[in-house]
């Protein structure tokens, strides 16, 4: 257990090789892939142009991240606004520290529930596990919720509904060395194109 918390993920066992170094080369493919690709037949066709390789060599350079669990997985994101998913709640569990692992799981296998963290408590704030939970409206999400207490016997929760959405974006990864931000995506340390 670190800081007091428990994954309610799987996290990699200790006997799990440690990941290899990632060459400027493969860091280049990770910032270019971060970025939006074109809805199309061929989506990575122009990602390799950019990357001034072919499609096929892009495409054996994904699988090579993906066999090493650098890329989990590609996936389209949906706007839940626009297909009438108007309610999200972020509920906040009071979880017993020797159940928090199981709790968690159960949580995190919910269709309704988005992302699942354990996190420390503080004086006055006994909740060490999150879980974003999304329905068409916010009676939706109190009834996934109470499902949820009765599925995990775990009844000390409370839902903080989301009221406006300030600011929404994927976190973009970037090699050590690398400006970050907007500006410095795509350029190395002294602001030249880092290159395939």
């Amino acid at each position: 257990m670190k800081n007091g918390s428990v994954p309610a993920r799987r996290q990699p066992s200790p006997a799990e090789e440690p990941p290899a170094p990632i060459s400027p080369r493969l860091w280049r493919i990770i910032e270019v892939l971060q970025d939006d690709l074109e809805a199309s037949p061929r989506p990575f066709l122009a990602a390799a142009q950019r990357l001034d390789m072919s499609e096929e060599q892009l495409l054996a350079a994904i699988r090579r991240l993906m066999e090493q669990r650098i890329i989990r997985r590609f996936g389209a994101t949906l706007k839940h606004y626009a297909v009438g998913y108007q309610a999200n709640a972020m509920a906040v569990w009071s979880v017993p520290p020797e159940r928090l692992e199981e709790v968690g799981a159960l949580l995190a296998a919910s269709p309704a529930v988005t992302h699942c963290y354990a996190r420390r408590t503080y004086p006055g704030w006994p909740y060490n596990l999150y879980a974003m939970i999304h329905g068409r409206t916010e009676e939706d999400c109190l009834a996934v919720a109470r499902d949820l207490a009765e599925k995990t016997g775990v009844h000390q929760y409370d839902l903080l509904f989301t009221r406006a959405e300030l600011k929404k974006i994927r976190m973009h990864y970037h090699r050590p060395g690398c400006s970050h931000g907007p500006a410095g995506a795509g350029q190395d340390a002294e602001g030249g194109d880092p290159g395939p």
